[in-house]
């Protein structure tokens, strides 16, 4: 016995490095498409009051330009999650990065805001396919208590595409054209592409008939399309109690009930809503709600911040931002290594929502002036809370989710997370809209007077504010840029506030998770695991149980011998234990 432990060990050694070595190969094109659409997001971000004020465009607009992509992300997640259930997953996501990364580029070349959103939302369909498929291809090659040893990679992706893509975007747009930012991600798609075609290798999936439900996807796109057109234009285009809000408002419920009962109907649905009999999921869904509205909506307002409030040029609002940035990926690197070696992720999220309602709070606070110290400190508390709670409730999620339904289950997180983050930019778009119009009529005194000082050239800032464009703030006389840098400080304070509740549902949803151990298993090896059981439990125990009751009574069980019940009986134990290895290592 002495002389077997050192061989056991060197073999295990063998097949955890041999394992290693797989799931680093498969994640290398894995990564490497996430990069390309981080890329492509985050570089025009720093840019956006610029693309929008060079295309004429005003606060609905920029908010719009968002949106868009927001919200086509959010319908397409679940569409492509359940095509995951049904379809080669490597093909799936390489389809998603060539719509993700040629809309990008078509929206280079826009010459209007109407063409910047419809390109933006053609983006969304690939955006949504690359954070579905990715959280589903991970479970199918890494288990839930391994991930946190490879949030290291993942972090630095991250790290590189968050910090690097605003400041490439900000640094193009100062020194060559903005349109530049749409074209900068297309070697690296291309790239990914070989690279995924090369290395992702994921175990074969059984065949099923494909159902898509058509009938689905429409209602839920037009119940969620209606909701965000009413908050985008409500008390600008007509009054929010109106004929124009009944039907809008009316028509969207209207679609949500109906969705709910083709869904019901349903042999295929696009959002199986028996997943909401799971504790786990629900609550998840219901904190992954907030925690979208805190990663979208402030992320893109953070960015106005700077340059509508302090007066910073794009590559400044680049650096500026980055404490956010820090806060997100110290918090989701070092705790997904805690999560491994521990196994334990309810006090993390925990802490993480604690984080997330005091930076949002914080923030809601800041005015045009207010010390940098402290909006960096505010900055990184909501950035810490995002990181610390954002993948952590996909994980727990397909930790508990059957394999059959990873697909929906992930997808079902990040949908309703792209869906809170969608209303989320909207709500707070149209507040900012709202409150920036009602300060620039309170100040309208100081803003005209502020204007006669300059003569000929106020006059032409002055037909620009009224407009309603946004204007470029730092390149305004210093007598009138003070003033809209206060206003527009005021009003981006006032959105973040409407996160604030939300954030504490967040936290109250995250308390009543159950605390369930997490899974060492793989997805496929969770299905080979059932298959086993199914076959030695089902067959011989079950029958043997049958048997013994004389349920089940056989006439010729002795002329055809020991049936699959004995056989199973008798059989060693060695060989049973041997089939179940075998079983769960096979890839």
């Amino acid at each position: 016995m002495a002389t077997s432990t050192p061989a056991t060990g060197s073999v295990a050694t063998a097949e955890e490095k041999r394992r290693h070595r797989h799931v680093l190969q498969a994640l290398t094109g894995l990564l490497l498409g996430m990069f390309v659409s981080m890329l492509a997001s985050t570089v025009v971000s720093t840019s956006l009051p610029v693309i929008v004020h060079d295309l004429g465009g005003d606060q609905a607009a920029f908010t719009w330009v968002v949106t868009a992509t927001l919200l086509t992300t959010a319908i397409s997640t679940p569409i492509w999650g359940k095509l995951a259930d049904l379809f080669n997953r490597k093909v799936l996501i390489q389809l998603a990065i060539a719509i993700f990364v040629l809309s990008t580029a078509a929206a280079g070349f826009s010459q209007d805001p109407g063409m910047l959103i419809a390109f933006r939302a053609v983006q969304g369909v690939g955006a949504g396919g690359l954070a579905a498929l990715s959280q589903v291809i991970m479970a199918d090659i890494i288990s839930p208590r391994e991930r946190g040893r490879y949030m290291g990679l993942f972090g630095a992706v991250m790290a590189v595409a968050t910090v690097g893509g605003p400041l490439l975007g900000g640094f193009i747009t100062d020194t060559l054209d903005w349109r530049w930012n749409f074209f900068i991600a297309l070697p690296f798609a291309v790239a990914a592409l070989i690279i995924q075609q090369r290395t992702l290798h994921l175990p074969p999936r059984p065949k099923t008939k494909a159902r898509i439900d058509y009938f689905g996807i429409v209602l839920l796109s037009t119940a969620v399309s209606l909701l965000l057109i009413w908050v985008t234009n409500a008390g600008k285009d007509y009054d929010w109690w109106s004929t124009e809000t009944v039907l809008m408002v009316g028509g969207a419920l209207l679609a949500a009930v109906l969705f709910v009962i083709v869904e019901l109907r349903s042999k295929e649905p696009l959002v199986p809503l028996t997943m909401f009999r799971n504790l786990t999921f629900t609550l998840a869904v219901v904190a992954s709600i907030s925690i979208g509205i805190a990663m979208f909506g402030t992320s893109v307002f953070l960015s106005q911040y700077m340059q509508l409030a302090r007066g910073a040029t794009p590559t400044e609002a680049g650096l500026m931002t980055i404490p956010m940035i820090a806060g997100l990926l110290l918090a989701s690197i070092v705790i997904g290594g805690l999560v491994t070696r521990h196994g334990h992720w309810k006090p993390y999220l925990i802490v993480g929502g604690v984080l997330l309602i005091a930076g949002s709070f914080l923030l809601s606070t800041i005015h045009y002036d207010t010390n940098f110290f402290l909006v960096s400190v505010y900055m990184f508390l909501l950035g810490a809370g995002v990181g610390m709670t954002m993948q952590n409730l996909v994980l727990i999620v397909q930790n508990t989710a059957k394999p059959t339904e990873i697909g929906v289950a992930s997808s079902g997180v990040t949908f309703f997370r792209s869906l809170g983050g969608t209303i989320g930019v909207s709500v707070m778009g149209a507040a900012l809209a709202t409150s920036a119009t009602n300060l620039f009529t309170e100040r309208k005194d100081d803003i005209t007077a502020a204007l006669m000082k300059l003569g000929e050239k106020g006059a032409a800032i002055g037909q620009q504010l009224q407009s309603g464009t946004i204007p470029q703030v730092s390149a305004l006389p210093e007598g009138i840029r003070v003033i809209v840098e206060d206003i527009y400080a005021q009003a981006i304070a006032h959105s973040f506030l409407i996160a604030v509740p939300l954030a504490v549902l967040s936290l109250v949803a995250i308390i009543f998770l159950p605390n369930k151990p997490l899974t060492r298993m793989t997805t496929s090896e969770r299905v080979n695991a059932i298959e086993a059981d199914l076959a030695t439990v089902s067959t011989a125990e079950g029958m043997e149980s049958l048997s013994a009751t004389g349920t089940i009574q056989t006439q010729d069980a002795a002329a055809s011998g020991p049936s699959s019940a004995q056989a199973a009986a008798s059989r060693p134990a060695g060989d049973e234990a041997a089939g179940d290895r075998a079983s769960t290592s096979r890839r």
